[in-house]
């Protein structure tokens, strides 16, 4: 997704000659922010570049935070027509976070119940197995969830634009256009973040599965060799290859054991950075409601 254009080149005539004749130092601050944030939409769906997006992400919406705090900005926002689109957009943000923490949400209780059962083995394989089915069931529920979350944040992007409007002053244009670009690249930041969480496709057919699994068995298939799908695709398939697997039974539990220690750290440090986003975004919508308010 592609952010939009950001200009606050000092084109438009101000309202009056207090106003400063160049961008408030915030925004350039933010627009800085949303630079490095555009240079590193590369086509890798990693956890580092995820973390390194959402880093970026946590460090626009503090700046913007700081930005509606300020009076001359206020103005700027109440003086907006379009202001309600705006509006919209922050609670489309909010959806998109709240779909994103109640996927890994859910992930990680089932992921807990199934290391549970790893440590006891008190029913054995059976129950194991039963527990990973079980898992892999709740995964397609996920999966399911973030699929109708993507197709609606596909539908919203087409109609979230808004149009510049003429006798705008300098800080009107560079506030609006901040927002906007605020929102395409969060949003698109959610969207990678959801196919990441999402990894498998509901395509892959119980008969391809396995063939995964007896391709495991003999030829030994590494990790390495699956470095480019996501840490939760790679969980998918060592469970659903764990389910067929009749051979190093003890090889596989160790493998499948810390693969799924290193997911939980991974889901930890994503949900403590969507819940510092997920706080932002609702300072900044309550900021801009009591503007509108007063």
């Amino acid at each position: 997704m592609e952010a939009l254009p950001l200009d606050t080149k000092s084109h438009f005539h101000a309202r009056s000659n207090s106003l400063p004749s160049i961008p408030h130092p915030l925004v350039l601050q933010c627009n800085d922010h949303l630079e490095r944030l555009r240079s590193s939409y590369e086509t890798s769906s990693s956890s580092s570049m995820l973390n390194h997006k959402l880093e970026g992400l946590q460090d626009l919406h503090e700046c913007v935070e700081n930005l509606v705090q300020i009076p001359l900005m206020q103005q700027a926002f109440l003086h907006e027509p379009k202001k309600d689109l705006l509006l919209d957009g922050s609670l489309r943000m909010l959806d998109a976070c709240t779909e994103a923490k109640d996927s890994l949400l859910h992930t990680k209780e089932c992921m807990r119940e199934l290391q549970s059962i790893m440590r006891r083995r008190k029913g054995g394989d059976v129950e194991l197995r039963s527990e990973v089915k079980n898992f892999l069931t709740s995964r397609k529920v996920v999966r399911k969830a973030i699929s109708k979350a993507l197709a609606k944040l596909k539908c919203t992007s087409k109609t979230s634009n808004i149009s510049s409007t003429n006798n705008k002053d300098n800080e009107t244009v560079a506030l609006i256009s901040l927002l906007q670009n605020m929102e395409v690249v969060t949003l698109s930041t959610f969207e990678s973040l959801m196919k990441f969480i999402l990894g498998t496709t509901e395509s892959k057919s119980s008969s391809s599965w396995l063939l995964i699994s007896k391709l495991m068995q003999t030829k030994k298939i590494a990790y390495s060799q699956l470095e480019e799908e996501s840490e939760f695709a790679q969980l998918d398939e060592e469970l659903q290859s764990s389910i067929f697997s009749q051979t190093n039974k003890s090889e596989n539990m160790k493998r499948l054991q810390n693969h799924l220690e290193k997911m939980e750290l991974l889901i930890q440090d994503l949900e403590e950075r969507l819940e510092f986003l997920f706080r932002r975004l609702i300072k900044i919508r309550v900021a801009l409601l009591n503007i509108l308010n007063h």
